[in-house]
């Protein structure tokens, strides 16, 4: 069998799936290539999301000849001899680099000049946002487009278009754990499959998790079950059942959920559930989250376990996720306000509270808004006690 990644890798517009925003009839992208005004574009996205695919499709789409590179091993040299060989062409070269965010400052202005003179259609690619990696120079003459992790409705209906075209047997729960496992990698999706191929027909469960025992990717998965084991996992910890909340956390470990992606959910759950009624949750959720990007399975899953144990044993706070939550709903009901003048930059008549023993009576806001309500739980009721004793005891 033919490698299942090349043979379905895609060849027009048409083909690229699960981009629909850029890509769909009335995507940007799409209307731009259609009237050939692209410009230089950096995409960025989650690897199988068809970056390097769309480069391809672009070239060919617009009639230009293909240069692949990527910035670990770019050479100024190479580039600068690409430029030449087209220098009087009616037809300029697209040259796609990948990686794009690893390119250096002096590689990027080499590349300036060029882009300038549009002596050729530079494409570059990452999986991380590259907006801070480029120069200023370099993103005043493009454009920055974010690509999708391809959700699971979209790979599920193109592996099963896979699997009719290629006659391949498989069982229902394989189909299900190879689009899950493979967290909007279409590329991974098809390797995996063509892996278990290698070793029997047809393709089984057991032998998929033999070759991955875990989901490649954090927090991608759009399975209704995880998405239920999560939800009864951070309810569990909310109403500090402990054991409840372990057995959550071993049926999302034991289902092959990712660890960075339990241990991010449970970084939100340290800050909207217990916030200032224990800080020192946030921060272990933050500690643990960094540990498991770095030592995987299995050891992870005690981290994890250490983590779910005192989020549920912590005093529990949603009064700073109400606050922001009132705030935005007021700014988005039109409560713009203007700053008062005495603490705008460089104000003269500001009062430095650091000159008045640390608080001083001046206005903040130009008209009285209220959002933050204490629940006084926790180490929240100590630090309401801390500020109603700054301003009580200042106030003249």
């Amino acid at each position: 069998m033919a490698n299942l990644a090349l043979k379905y890798r895609p060849k027009t517009l048409n083909d690229i799936v699960g981009q629909e925003k850029l890509l769909g009839e009335t995507g940007v992208l799409r209307r731009l290539l259609e009237q050939e005004k692209l410009g230089h574009t950096f995409f960025y996205g989650p690897p199988g999301c068809g970056k390097t695919s769309l480069a391809r499709v672009i070239a060919t789409h617009l009639d230009r000849p293909f240069y692949e590179m990527n910035a670990t091993s770019f050479k100024i040299e190479e580039v600068r001899n690409i430029f030449k060989r087209y220098q009087h062409a009616l037809q300029k070269p697209l040259i796609f680099i990948d990686e794009v965010h690893r390119l250096s400052k002096n590689q990027q202005e080499v590349l300036l000049p060029f882009m300038e003179n549009n002596a050729a259609l530079i494409i570059g690619a990452s999986t991380e946002n590259p907006y801070y990696a480029l120069s200023a120079a370099i993103r005043s003459r493009s454009h920055l487009y974010q690509l999708q992790p391809i959700d699971e409705k979209t790979m599920s209906a193109f592996l099963e278009k896979v699997l009719q075209r290629e006659e391949i047997e498989i069982e229902k729960e394989a189909k299900a754990y190879l689009v899950f496992s493979s967290s909007g990698d279409l590329r991974a999706m098809l390797n995996l499959l063509e892996s278990a191929l290698a070793v029997q027909t047809p393709v089984v469960l057991p032998v998929l998790k033999q070759i991955r025992p875990h989901a490649m990717q954090a927090g991608s998965s759009e399975s209704e079950s995880h998405y239920e084991l999560t939800s009864a996992m951070i309810k569990s910890i909310r109403g500090s059942d402990i054991d409840a909340a372990i057995y959550y956390l071993a049926r999302l470990i034991d289902g092959g959920e990712p660890a960075e992606f339990i241990a991010r959910r449970l970084s939100i759950l340290a800050s909207e559930d217990i916030g200032n009624a224990n800080p020192h949750a946030l921060n272990l959720a933050s500690s643990t989250l960094t540990i498991v990007k770095h030592i995987g399975y299995p050891e992870a899953r005690i981290s994890l376990a250490q983590l779910v144990v005192y989020l549920a044993s912590s005093p529990k706070s949603n009064s700073a996720y109400i606050a922001i939550n009132k705030a935005l709903k007021a700014i988005q009901r039109g409560e713009i306000h203007p700053i008062p003048d005495h603490i705008k930059t460089h104000a003269g008549n500001y009062l430095y509270p650091h000159e008045f023993d640390g608080w001083v009576a001046q206005k903040y806001l130009s008209k009285p808004l209220h959002f933050y309500e204490t629940r006084k739980i926790g180490f929240e009721k100590t630090l309401w006690e801390w500020h109603q004793k700054i301003v009580r005891e200042k106030k003249p």
